[in-house]
Formats: C-alpha cells, structure tokens, sequence
C-alpha cells in the first residue's frame, strides 16, 4: 500500500510540475454567494487549482457549472494566483557559519 501511495504522489508531482512548465499557476478562488434559502445572507467557497494564467480556462468552466447545476446565485468572485516554478534568486550574503 505504501509502495502504491508513493509512486501515485510521483505522478502527480510529477504531473503537477509539467503543468507549472506550461504555463499553469496555482490559483486560489474565493466565490461569495447568495444563500438559496436565504438570500440576504452571504456564503463563501474556497478552490485552488491549477489554471493558465490571465485566460483562466479552468475558472470558467467552473463557473459555467456553478450557474448551470448549483441554487447559489453568485456575488462575487475573487482570483489570484502565484507562480510556484521560477527564476532562481541570487542574493550577495556577508557572513557564513559552519555547524560541526
């Protein structure tokens, strides 16, 4: 079971780093919405995925389903997204220490 958990989380590293290559970041979406029971009150969501950035494919298919199958009309939504592959920082560093 172990051996079978490790190489699926390969995979999906794996996977998830190909993407990153492509051009996909991680984005995280807050929907608020309107209660279906009570409209005057508000709900939030919360998704993270990974989608290509500023197109964001991903997010309106989601959407598109939100209005299609889900009773909350929306309020509003929220996106950002951050780049997890990128350039290497270089940093000048003025003292050093040995642990021995």
């Amino acid at each position: 079971m172990q051996a079978t958990m490790s190489r699926k989380m390969r995979v999906s590293r794996s996977k998830t780093f190909e993407m990153q290559l492509k051009g996909y970041r991680l984005s995280t979406m807050e929907i608020i919405y309107h209660m279906p029971d009570h409209p005057h009150l508000l709900q939030s969501f919360i998704w993270q995925y990974f989608d290509l950035v500023p197109d964001y494919p991903e997010l309106h298919k989601f959407l598109d389903f939100w209005r299609k199958n889900i009773e909350g009309p929306l309020h509003s939504v929220r996106v950002t997204s951050n780049d997890l592959v990128s350039p290497g920082k270089v940093r000048n560093v003025s003292h050093s220490f040995a642990l021995h």
